[in-house]
């Protein structure tokens, strides 16, 4: 998104269901053991964490502001954290956990500013493996199909998106050139690092905004090829659109966003599909105001969804026809689950909190 578009989100950050319905939440609770328990944990780091990376239920890696990384191998009982070196001005947007060891990481910003790193040794040292040379670019999110192949979504550039991918973890390549054409100012908003998804081990989708149309943009063959769908979520402005995007299988995902320029308001902040991204409808938007920042389904086909933002966080046993309140969760940017129950929220001054259901 464009510059006065980031400067604004930046600033932000720094500042009747039907009977089905219900027995779609009661075979949930059923499943889960009812509302799920939250658990804060100590991070290790007051810097705000924007992206989480559940591996298991043992091991997780966060990532964030001021280079700032975090991992866990004891399900969060301990968090260690770290700057990686020359990278305390860059912001960690997202991160890939693979192991205890192997995990990637997203610098988000103008430039060179945009950077993917790579540890093998549980983050003692970092690997420098692609670094953005297009002054206008901006990388917001990346998205892997196993521990060596994957991609990650720039903002629109002089009529393209520059999107580059990786086949064997090391080296990046460009294929904007497979991707529609954007429209004027069309980019993605790097909150939680989820504006990307993979599903299988073929099938991908990028959510975007800060255009006339806020669209999905998919490829069922690893990236050779993309098409667009567009979405009825709040959109048509610089800072609308589309934030946050996960698929529980090939055919059936969620999508989250708003506006972020009105932390306050309500709005149509979430939307379905269940034909793999070709076409979308509105659910019940989330109990708690502004943009949804962040959402994660639990593992293993379950419908079941937790969405989370700056004004606050909620689940949904149905995929959004409706939502119950996390009561007293505010400032958290991203979720993620690594299995089913078993997940863990990011946020404001370091804060991580696990969520079991």
């Amino acid at each position: 998104m464009p510059l006065p578009i980031r400067a604004i989100v930046l600033a932000l950050a720094a500042a009747a269901c039907s009977s089905a319905s219900t027995r779609s939440t009661n075979r949930a609770a059923d499943r889960f053991g009812g509302a799920p328990t939250l658990t804060p944990q100590t991070s290790g780091t007051t810097n705000r964490l924007q992206a989480i990376s559940p591996v298991s239920d043992r091991i997780a890696w966060a990532s964030g502001v001021g280079g700032t990384y975090a991992v866990t191998a004891d399900g969060g009982a301990t968090w260690r954290s770290g700057v990686v070196p020359g990278g305390d001005s860059l912001e960690f947007r997202d991160v890939e956990g693979v192991s205890a060891t192997i995990a990637y990481l997203l610098a988000a910003g103008p430039g060179d500013r945009s950077r993917i790193y790579r540890t093998e040794d549980g983050g003692r040292s970092w690997t420098l493996q692609f670094t953005n040379r297009d002054t206008s670019a901006f990388y917001d999110c990346f998205a892997f199909w196993d521990p060596r192949r994957g991609f990650t979504m720039s903002d629109a550039v002089t009529g393209r998106f520059p999107v580059v991918r990786t086949a064997d973890g090391e080296r990046w390549t460009d294929i904007g050139g497979r991707l529609p054409d954007p429209q004027e100012g069309e980019g993605a908003f790097a909150a939680s690092g989820t504006c990307t998804a993979v599903s299988g081990d073929r099938h991908g989708w990028i959510a975007t905004g800060a255009a006339p149309r806020a669209r999905v943009l998919s490829t069922n063959d690893g990236g050779d090829t993309w098409r667009s769908a567009g979405t009825p979520i709040a959109q048509g402005s610089a800072t609308s659109g589309g934030a946050s995007i996960a698929f529980r299988d090939t055919l059936h995902g969620i999508l989250g966003g708003g506006d972020v320029a009105a932390p306050d308001s309500f709005a149509d902040n979430v939307a379905r599909s269940s034909d793999g991204g070709r076409t979308w409808r509105l659910v019940t938007r989330t109990p708690f105001p502004g943009a949804v920042y962040g959402l994660a389904y639990i593992p293993g086909g379950s419908p079941t969804v937790v969405a989370t933002g700056p004004g606050g966080a909620a689940w949904s046993a149905d995929e959004g026809d409706r939502w119950t309140s996390l009561d007293g969760v505010r400032d958290y940017w991203a979720v993620g689950f690594a299995r089913p129950g078993t997940g863990w929220l990011v946020g404001a001054e370091g804060r991580i909190l696990k969520i079991a259901f």
